[in-house]
């Protein structure tokens, strides 16, 4: 198998005895030293995480065209597999979901974030993560001072609830799936009288180990941007009526003087793989990019 083309080259990341793979996107002045001398201005990097997506591609290639656009805006970007992911070895946790809203591969991708550190000649990275990814993502910048930024795309800060019991479940299922608009108005009051009596606190599933991590970093300037996509129900940055606002309560817990940048991509679908999707992720992440982490030009 071919390693090596023009823009891109396959590496093996092997420290701590954790093998993983990855494709690295090469800049122009990476396929220029390639030809002459190392690049000697140390550089941010961009580094994607798989932590649902069976490959280091995404969904749709996305991460794929999100690494080429960035690395020729001049930020060497890197997509691994973690463990038990694509070309990666290991093996999956037997509960996946748990593991990784644990924080369980944080000392994982530290200890790759300085490998890339130390044989890219970077001064650090911006990692990027959707989803579960991004859960991932916020555990390794809070355990990795090589981890500059955060790029999260539709993050969550909640554990899965325990299963309903049928009756309940059915009665909101009928809420829900009823076209009567009569019915989703009565759901909607009944979730808002839920939030009302709850008041501010977080809900009883809120991660809170993640909360942590969250409120050791942003208060302290480290740079993040959200991409939020859309929700069908309210086509806006509010949650629906009744559901708790993990959105200003982040913002809120970062204070006025951090630096959290937060962008709804209304054209995204839910996983950002359509086209105005793909689009809106790098134009929002690019002109980010150039705002904190601006290239120096020789």
């Amino acid at each position: 198998m071919k390693e090596t083309i023009e823009t891109r080259e396959l590496i093996v990341l092997d420290g701590l005895d954790v093998t993983i793979r990855g494709t690295y996107h090469k800049t122009y002045d990476d396929n220029l030293a390639a030809q002459s001398n190392p690049v000697a201005q140390p550089r941010i990097g961009v580094l994607f995480l798989n932590s649902i997506s069976p490959t280091r591609a995404a969904h749709g290639d996305a991460a794929v065209y999100w690494a080429d656009s960035f690395a020729e805006c001049g930020y060497p970007s890197f997509r691994l597999d973690l463990p038990g992911f694509g070309d990666s070895e290991g093996d999956l946790p037997e509960d996946l979901a748990g593991f990784i809203n644990q924080g369980g591969y944080a000392s994982i991708v530290s200890a790759k974030v300085r490998e890339l550190v130390a044989r890219f000649n970077l001064s650090g990275v911006v990692i990027v993560g959707q989803c579960a990814s991004g859960v991932s993502a916020l555990y390794t910048a809070a355990a990795s001072p090589k981890c500059k930024g955060l790029v999260l795309m539709d993050p969550y800060f909640y554990l899965p609830q325990a299963k309903r019991p049928v009756i309940r479940r059915e009665w909101g299922t009928w809420f829900l799936h009823s076209r009567r608009q009569f019915s989703s108005i009565v759901y909607d009051r009944l979730k808002r009288i839920g939030c009302f009596l709850r008041g501010g606190d977080l809900p009883k599933n809120a991660n809170y180990l993640l909360l942590s991590s969250w409120k050791k970093l942003t208060p302290k300037g480290l740079p993040v941007l959200i991409l939020k996509g859309p929700d069908c129900r309210t086509l806006n940055m509010k949650p629906r009526a009744g559901e708790f606002d993990y959105l200003e309560y982040l913002l809120k817990v970062a204070g006025r003087g951090s630096k959290v940048v937060v962008k709804v991509t209304n054209s995204a679908n839910k996983a950002f793989v359509n086209h105005q999707g793909r689009v809106a992720v790098r134009q929002h992440t690019e002109q980010w990019l150039n705002a904190y982490f601006p290239l120096v030009k020789p």
